[in-house]
C-alpha cells in the first residue's frame, strides 16, 4: 500500500486531495499546522506541522516513518500568496513567504529522501503554480516563491532520478479556494495606500469579478490531478490545471516583455488605473 504524506491538508486543494488519495486506497497522512479539521477526514491521519520551524518537520517525518515505515509519496501542497509591491512589502513578510512555500518545502524533501533512495523509490509532488511561469505586479514574492520552487524542482529531478525518485509539478491556474482572501488582504495591508493604491483597487477589482470566478479550476479538478500525478506509473515532469493554462504560459514565453507587460496590465485593469497621488 502506497504510503502518502501531503501538506496543507485541513483545507482546500490539501484536503480533498488527502481524502481522494484515501479514496485511492493510500495510507494518508494529512500535515498542517492546526489538525483539527484533517481529523474530521475519513482515512486520514492527521500530523503537525510548522513549515518555518526545523524541528517540526524534521519531527513530522519521523512521526510518518515510524508509524508507516516507509513515505512513498511526499505532496508539498501547503502555501500563501504574500501579495503587495515590491516597494512597500517587508523584508520579514518576504522571508516568511519564503520560508513557508519554498524552504518549508525543501525541508519535507530532505528530510524524507534517504529513506527514499535507500528504497529505490518515490515520488515528491510539489504543488506550484502558473506564477511560476510567469510574473505579474503586486505578486513579486510569491512568484518568486514559486519560481524558486519551479527551479528546485526541475534541479531536483536530474540529482534523484538516478535513485529511482520521481519529481513532479503541478500547476494551477486560479482555484475557486480561500487563498485568493489571503492574498488580497496581504495586498490590503501592503498597499493600499500610498503609490500604488490605483493598482491595488485595479487587482481587488479583477479577483473579484465575477468573470474570473467562471474561469477559475475547481478545488476537485486539482486535488484529482495532484493525485493522479502523484500514482500514475509514468508520471510527466509538470500538469497545468485550469481553463486558459497551456495558452498563458505559451503567450509568456513567445511574446516580446514588454508586450506580454501590456497584456498583463490590460488583464488587471492597471491602465485605467491612475497614478496615486503622495503627500
Amino acid at each position: 500500500m502506497t504510503t502518502v504524506l501531503i501538506t496543507g491538508a485541513s483545507s482546500g486543494i490539501g484536503a480533498r486531495a488527502a481524502s481522494l488519495f484515501a479514496e485511492a486506497g493510500a495510507t494518508v497522512f494529512g500535515a498542517a499546522r492546526h489538525t483539527s479539521a484533517i481529523a474530521a477526514l475519513d482515512s486520514v491521519t492527521p500530523v503537525p506541522l510548522d513549515l518555518t520551524d526545523e524541528t517540526s518537520i524534521s519531527d513530522a517525518v519521523a512521526s510518518v516513518e515510524a508509524q508507516a515505515g516507509t513515505i512513498d509519496v511526499l505532496v508539498n501542497c501547503a502555501g500563501y500568496g504574500e501579495f503587495g509591491s515590491v516597494e512597500e512589502t517587508t523584508l520579514t513578510e518576504a522571508r516568511q513567504q519564503l520560508e513557508v512555500n519554498v524552504l518549508g518545502a525543501v525541508g519535507l524533501i530532505q528530510a524524507v529522501l534517504p529513506q527514499m533512495r535507500e528504497a529505490r523509490t518515490g515520488r515528491i509532488v510539489n504543488v506550484s503554480s502558473l506564477a511560476g511561469e510567469f510574473a505579474a505586479p503586486l505578486g513579486g514574492w510569491y512568484h518568486a516563491s514559486k519560481f524558486a520552487l519551479e527551479a528546485i524542482s526541475d534541479s531536483l529531478r536530474g540529482e534523484v532520478g538516478q535513485f529511482g525518485i520521481d519529481v513532479v509539478l503541478v500547476q494551477p491556474t486560479y482555484v475557486a479556494t480561500d487563498w485568493h482572501v489571503t492574498a488580497m488582504s496581504h495586498l490590503e495591508a501592503s498597499s493600499a495606500a500610498g503609490p500604488y493604491a490605483a493598482m491595488t483597487a485595479a487587482m481587488r477589482r479583477y479577483f473579484s469579478s465575477p468573470a474570473l470566478a467562471r474561469q477559475m479550476a475547481s478545488v476537485d479538478t486539482v486535488a484529482a490531478r495532484i493525485v493522479s500525478a502523484a500514482l500514475t506509473p509514468k508520471p510527466k515532469t509538470r500538469y497545468r490545471v485550469g481553463p486558459g493554462a497551456n495558452v498563458a504560459v505559451a503567450l509568456a514565453t513567445l511574446l516580446p516583455d514588454r508586450t506580454f507587460d501590456a497584456l498583463t496590465r490590460k488583464q488587471f485593469g492597471y491602465s485605467a488605473a491612475a497614478p496615486s497621488r503622495v503627500a
